[in-house]
């Protein structure tokens, strides 16, 4: 028999899955080599839009000057002149473009002691204490600048503290490929663990985390033609990756196995299952990539970034389930029954039974929890920037940093670039510059030269470092955090002051001023991206149910449980950090949407056969155990993200996903069914008419195909409906006063 359609792929995939696993093999190792050679990138400012004004900045920055890192360094019990003795042992490291400290004016001019002046003494040495500011020749996260920091480091011993975005920045590097590979192994240890207890064979798992590796290893190869991916795609995609896309294998042998143990051919009962499951996988995978692709809209770049990866993730493993894994069930399928085993999960008929007989007061106590959460994950207090990513305590960058603060007060470096002209401007910009209370000291070419001596007396080699041939630049640092509503105004008092002079072509640039651009872009990106995530996501489950309403009783429990996932930092008076905030809620619906979706899927097949009430005790027993092995999955990798990095993003947005996981399962199994059941006769009637349609298309086709005049055609027709009419009542027993 000649096979067509969906048959003829489903014949090839299970009867060539050699071929499918030689095709995967070359992949695999084409991507492993791959993977080393993906760039990571570690400055979120980058990822602003072109139209930001701290991006203009930057631009400007890296083609007058360069974009340097900068770096704070704390000395204990030494002497001005020791001081000095290092100073000029930092000057000289290569990679270092100037060092500020107690003993000059300015590194540049190398001019008059601070000793003159007792005020700027004390802003770098007292106590026996000695403070130094160094600027790098290059970018925070370059590899000339963390070599730098190495000969710092040797330079300055065990005694000295170091704090700054460069220092940051080369332990961020340092930590994070040991953190995502330490979360990663954990991660597999639990989820083994796990699916374990919810299989009926040792092997399985086995087969299932396989398939799940060379899809990873795939996708984060396959990353190589972004050039990099952002810090933060690189140590989430690959664990979220992994749980957001198990339960698709879970699914398809679960299928397969129904099949078997009903005494079909190995062979048929594949090809029965790939047919039976394609839909619901694809319609899940669908789901998840509407949500990620959503976050690739945000201005803010770095969704676009994690957004097109996490979705590159969900198609390969898609393909992977798809194609790969029916060739290892026929290859491994004699193991699968070796290690075969009783299923350790209770029963869940009596769960669903007392779910559904407390179904109101589960509507009730919904609607009494969500409204004060909803206004709750408003008022959580934000974070936004560099800072409040970074690392969290507990860590050495952030105890050394905080006590060079106490010593020394905060020093957040701010650099404005103005346009050469009037050295006299210069000079007395400079001057109010250090007026505001909250500046240490602002220096600059023209602010640093005695009156009366021409800037053409200095030696190229230091002027250079503060002029160009367009740009004077002017070096500002605020005792303030970098990231308040006190550092804002401040920035924004220095910018203000800074147009006073050169109201045109001026720029400044930092870490607050590059804060408040990301504040202002993430606002705008909430609610847009928020909002077609949302409207995706229904799209794609009105097409698969073909109905408008089931798509709303499907989100309805994931979007409750996000509004309460988002509330708890506002009860605990935890601060969030906002892009985490944009991702998570994308994230929390694209993955967890699918267990609505099986939910809903079960209960309108039971309602085919028995009453509503019975329809939704049991969606919940068909669909607790995949369910709460899916969810399971998610919430171990979230919470193990959470306790292993000490990135304070990556950990808060480990901990939303974990929590956001357990909180959709509860909802899903309480909520969901009580919602279908309510609604039980609307849904009927819209699915009912939406069968209508597509029967009245499909034999307009055919009446007109036969060359029937319309008005015969029309007769037909109706002759035609009431004979579908009598099939649908005697298939299907909607009733419509149940």
């Amino acid at each position: 028999m000649k096979l067509k359609g969906i048959d003829k792929i489903v014949h090839f995939i299970v009867y060539k899955g050699t071929k499918i696993e030689k095709a995967f093999i070359a992949m695999f190792l084409i991507f492993a080599i791959c993977f080393p050679f993906v760039g990571v990138n570690y400055d979120l400012s980058e990822y602003l839009p072109d139209t930001a004004p701290s991006r203009e900045a930057l631009d400007v920055m890296e083609k007058e000057f360069g974009y340097p890192g900068m770096a704070r360094i704390m000395l204990e019990d030494v002497t001005l002149y020791e001081a000095r003795r290092i100073r000029d042992q930092i000057s000289s490291v290569e990679g270092v473009d100037m060092v500020t400290g107690a003993d000059t004016a300015t590194d540049v001019y190398m001019a008059y002691p601070f000793a003159t002046e007792p005020d700027a003494l004390d802003d770098y040495y007292k106590d026996g204490k000695v403070l130094m500011d160094v600027v790098f020749e290059e970018g925070s996260s370059e590899k000339s600048t963390h070599e730098a920091l190495d000969h710092i480091y040797e330079i300055v011993g065990d005694e000295g503290y170091f704090s700054g975005s460069a220092v940051s920045n080369k332990s961020r590097q340092e930590t994070i490929v040991k953190e995502v590979a330490m979360a990663m192994v954990i991660a597999l240890i639990i989820i083994f663990s796990i699916l374990a207890f919810t299989t009926t064979s040792w092997f399985e798992p086995v087969l299932f985390i396989g398939v799940m590796g060379v899809a990873i290893i795939i996708n984060m190869g396959s990353n190589i033609v972004f050039g990099r991916i952002s810090f933060f795609t690189f140590a989430t995609a690959a664990i979220l990756q992994l749980a957001v896309s198990m339960d698709y294998s879970i699914f398809l042998l679960h299928t397969f196995t129904a099949y078997k143990q009903k005494g079909m051919e190995i062979h048929d009962a594949l090809e029965m299952a790939l047919k039976d499951s394609a839909s619901p996988i694809l319609a899940s995978g669908a789901t998840t990539i509407v949500g990620f692709l959503a976050m690739a809209l945000m201005k803010f770049s770095v969704g676009k970034d994690l957004g097109f990866v996490l979705a590159k993730g969900i198609v390969i493993s898609l393909a992977t389930v798809m194609l790969l894994m029916p060739a290892l069930i026929m290859r491994f399928n004699e193991k699968i029954e070796k290690y075969a085993h009783k299923s350790f999960m209770p029963p869940f008929g009596s769960f669903a039974d007392k779910m559904y007989r407390g179904r109101k007061v589960i509507i009730a106590l919904s609607i009494i929890i969500i409204i004060p959460c909803y206004v709750a994950q408003d008022m959580n207090v934000f974070l936004y920037g560099d800072e409040a990513l970074g690392e969290g305590p507990g860590t050495k960058v952030y105890e050394q940093n905080q006590i060079i603060d106490e010593a020394f007060g905060r020093s957040n470096m701010i650099i404005a670039m103005v346009p050469v002209g009037s050295v006299v401007s210069e000079k007395r910009l400079t001057e109010d510059l250090e007026k505001f209370e909250f500046v240490n000291y602002a220096k600059s070419l023209a602010g640093e030269l005695p009156s009366g001596v021409p800037q053409e007396f200095l030696p190229a080699s230091l002027t250079e470092k503060m002029k160009t041939e367009n740009y004077s630049r002017i070096l500002i640092s605020m005792n303030t955090a970098e990231e308040s509503n006190f550092a804002f105004e401040c920035s924004e008092k220095l910018d203000a002051k800074i147009k006073e002079y050169y109201p045109e072509n001026s720029h400044v640039l930092g870490l607050t001023p590059t804060t408040i651009d990301m504040k202002n872009i993430l606002n705008e990106d909430y609610s847009f991206v928020n909002m077609l995530s949302m409207l995706g996501v229904i799209l794609v489950v009105a097409i698969s149910f073909q109905s408008a309403l089931v798509p709303m009783l499907v989100i309805i429990p994931i979007e409750a449980a996000i509004l309460l996932n988002m509330a708890f930092p506002y009860v605990t008076g935890d601060t969030v950090l906002f892009i985490g905030y944009i991702i998570v809620s994308c994230l929390q619906l694209g993955a967890t949407v699918d267990y609505s979706i099986l939910v809903t899927s079960n209960y309108l097949g039971a309602r085919k056969e028995m009453q509503p009430s019975d329809a939704a005790k049991a969606s919940i027993e068909k669909s607790a155990l995949s369910v709460l092995t899916s969810g399971s999955i998610l919430t171990v990798v979230g919470y193990g993200l959470f306790f292993i990095s000490t990135t304070r993003g990556i950990a808060q947005v480990g901990r939303f996903v974990g929590r956001g996981a357990m909180m959709s399962i509860i909802l899903v199994l309480t909520l969901l069914p009580a919602l279908l059941a309510l609604f039980d006769k609307h849904i009927a009637r819209q699915q009912q008419k939406a069968k209508d349609k597509r029967e009245k298309r499909r034999s307009r086709r055919i009446i007109m195909s036969d060359g029937i005049n319309e008005k015969k055609a029309n007769r037909k027709l109706k002759k035609l409906r009431r004979k579908k009419a009598k099939e649908d009542e005697a298939e299907v027993d909607f009733d419509e006063t149940a």
